[in-house]
C-alpha cells in the first residue's frame, strides 16, 4: 500500500470518507461551506458535470494555474488531479489546499519517475529542459520551464534555435511540437493512458455515420489521430473553434469532461465523442482519476478540511522557478 492509499484508508477510518454519511443536499452544503471558509473552488474541464456547475472557476491547465496564482481566498478547493493541486499549493505556500480525493492522480505524471527522470537529463548536461505541466512537483525542479498545451508553442519559440532542449514526459505532445516547431526536442516516453485510447477502426466507423463531422483532437492523442484531425487544440482551445466554427458537427478527441462545457456553450451544435479502443459505459476515453472527485468527496472535504496538499518547502521553491517562468511568457 502506497502513501496515498494510506492516508485515504486513515481518512476512511476516521469517518472523513463514510459511505454512509447522511443523504444531505450536497450542492447547498459545499456552497454554505465555502462562503463560510472564504474558499475557492477550482475545476478542471474533464470533472464530473455536477462539480462544473458549482465551480468558481472552470478551465484547462493554464488557465487554472493562472487563477491559483492571483487568488485572494484563503483556501484552494481544487477538484481536479494531484499535480493541480500541488501546482496550486507551490504557488500559494501560506494559503490551504484541499484535493477531494488524495487518490486522484495522473497516468502522464506516473510515467515520469523523478529519480529515472533525473538520470536521464544528467546524460544531456547542454538541453534545457521544458516540462509539461502534467508532472510531480518534482520533475518540475529539475525543469527549467514548465507549459501547458495552451501555450507550449510559445515556451518553446522562447529559446534559441540552437538551444537543444528535452521535453517531457508526454511524448505525443513533444512529437507534435517537433512537427509545428521544426525542432528536434529529445523526448522523455511517457503517455496519457486517456489520449491513447482512441480506436481509429471505431473512428472511421463513426465517420461513415457522420461523414460532415469535423474530427478535431487534443495534441496529447497519437500522431495516427492527430493526423486526420481538422484542428488540433488544448482543451480551451478545442472549447474555443468549436464555439467559433461555422460547422455544425464535431467528433471530439479527448477526455469526455469536455463535452458538458462544449454543449453548454454550443447547444444548437452536435458534439460526438471520439470512440474508444475498450468498450465502457459512455463509449468515450474518460480519466478514471479525474472522474475520483464527486460532491459527497467535495464536500466531505471541505467540511473536514481534508486531504490537505503540503509541499516540502525546499521542493517547492525549486519547482516555483520553472513555473513561473511559465506564467510570465503566457502574459
Amino acid at each position: 500500500m502506497n502513501t496515498l492509499e494510506k492516508a485515504t484508508l486513515n481518512l476512511q477510518e476516521k469517518g472523513f470518507l463514510d459511505l454512509d454519511t447522511p443523504n444531505i443536499d450536497y450542492i447547498k452544503e459545499i456552497k454554505r461551506l465555502k462562503k463560510e471558509k472564504n474558499a475557492i473552488l477550482l475545476a478542471h474541464y474533464y470533472q464530473i458535470d455536477a462539480i462544473q456547475e458549482i465551480a468558481d472557476f472552470v478551465g484547462d491547465s493554464l488557465a487554472l494555474a493562472q487563477k491559483a496564482a492571483k487568488t485572494d481566498a484563503d483556501m484552494i478547493v481544487f477538484a481536479g488531479v494531484h499535480f493541480m493541486a500541488e501546482t496550486a499549493k507551490i504557488l500559494n505556500p501560506t494559503k490551504q489546499v484541499l484535493l477531494p480525493d488524495l487518490l486522484a492522480g495522473c497516468s502522464l505524471a506516473d510515467s515520469c519517475p523523478p529519480e529515472k527522470f533525473a538520470a536521464f537529463k544528467k546524460k544531456h548536461p547542454n538541453h534545457k529542459v521544458v516540462t509539461y505541466i502534467n508532472c510531480s512537483a518534482e520533475i518540475k525542479a529539475l525543469s527549467n520551464v514548465v507549459c501547458t498545451s495552451s501555450n507550449a508553442r510559445k515556451i518553446i519559440d522562447s529559446f534559441p534555435k540552437d538551444q537543444p532542449l528535452i521535453f517531457a514526459p508526454d511524448r505525443n505532445l513533444g512529437d507534435y511540437l517537433n512537427k509545428e516547431t521544426g525542432r528536434n526536442m529529445l523526448l522523455w516516453d511517457g503517455a496519457c493512458i486517456v489520449h491513447e485510447a482512441f480506436s481509429m477502426e471505431k473512428l472511421i466507423d463513426l465517420y461513415k455515420e457522420h461523414p460532415d463531422a469535423e474530427l478535431i483532437a487534443h495534441p496529447e492523442s497519437e500522431a495516427h489521430m492527430l493526423k486526420v484531425a481538422k484542428y488540433i487544440g488544448s482543451t480551451s482551445g478545442l472549447l474555443n473553434h468549436v464555439k467559433n466554427s461555422k460547422k455544425e458537427k464535431f467528433i471530439v478527441a479527448t477526455e469526455a469532461g469536455i463535452l458538458y462545457q462544449m454543449m453548454e456553450e454550443n447547444p444548437n451544435k452536435i458534439i460526438i465523442p471520439a470512440p474508444a479502443k475498450e468498450d465502457n459505459t459512455c463509449a468515450c476515453s474518460e480519466c478514471a482519476y479525474m472522474k475520483m472527485n464527486t460532491l459527497k468527496k467535495l464536500y466531505l472535504c471541505l467540511k473536514h478540511e481534508l486531504p490537505n496538499i503540503e509541499v516540502d518547502k525546499e521542493l517547492a521553491k525549486k519547482a516555483i522557478i520553472p513555473i513561473e517562468r511559465m506564467l510570465e511568457l503566457s502574459k
